[in-house]
């Protein structure tokens, strides 16, 4: 069972939702909250029976983005899945960067939203396709788009570890990449981290992002 937290100040969502994922036979329902400060002390006073926070990004009091921060410094083995809107961007960006495992829009269908929770719970980075092409426009107009695109090899990594990169990049988990370049699911879990030393990133989310911002064209 998944075990999933809830956050969001509408009470309407918020019940809705929890009894839309209660519904499902491998999620369970830990707490509901109504805003990130809540979530927080919720992860902090039950530890261990909390795997995925479902955290709105836009809340009164603490905000998705700031409850993500104190959520992953607390407890670093929950992940975060953010419900968000398309013009999120400036919340979507720092979410990411905080250590959320992913985002969905808000109007995607129920099923959707269970199955975004159990791909963060598998570890993937998971971005949902419209806001993905708009967050990677944005960050190609940054700094990195003036000094011009780079490579994964400018960065030292070799062929393996550049294919490994975009495979992490699509969302796909160390099971599926192993699939993808006949690997072994320890091999790959072994190139990640070194990919992540040379990079000095600190998870796959991160890596996504780099990803995104300094070689997808």
């Amino acid at each position: 069972m998944i075990r999933t937290l809830v956050a969001d100040d509408d009470p309407f969502i918020r019940e809705s939702l929890r009894h839309i994922l209660g519904t499902m036979p491998d999620i369970e329902v830990a707490g509901a909250c109504a805003d990130g400060r809540e979530a927080v002390r919720f992860v902090r006073e039950r530890p261990g029976e909390v795997d995925v926070v479902l955290m709105d990004v836009r809340m009164p009091v603490c905000d998705g983005v700031e409850g993500t921060r104190l959520i992953r410094e607390a407890a670093p083995d929950v992940k975060v899945l953010i419900l968000t809107t398309f013009d999120d961007d400036e919340y979507i960006v720092k979410a990411l960067k905080y250590g959320a495992g992913g985002y969905l829009l808000k109007n995607v269908p129920p099923d959707m939203i269970a199955e975004g929770i159990r791909a963060v719970h598998r570890g993937h980075a998971l971005m949902h396709p419209d806001v993905a092409k708009k967050l990677a426009g944005m960050l190609h107009a940054g700094p990195a788009a003036a000094a011009g695109r780079k490579r994964l090899a400018d960065f030292g990594l070799n062929d393996t570890e550049q294919r490994i990169v975009r495979k992490v990049a699509d969302g796909l988990s160390n099971r599926e990449i192993a699939q993808a370049l006949y690997l072994s699911e320890g091999t790959v879990k072994n190139y990640i981290t070194d990919i992540l030393g040379k990079l000095a990133l600190r998870d796959r989310t991160q890596l996504a992002i780099f990803y995104l911002r300094e070689i997808a064209e």
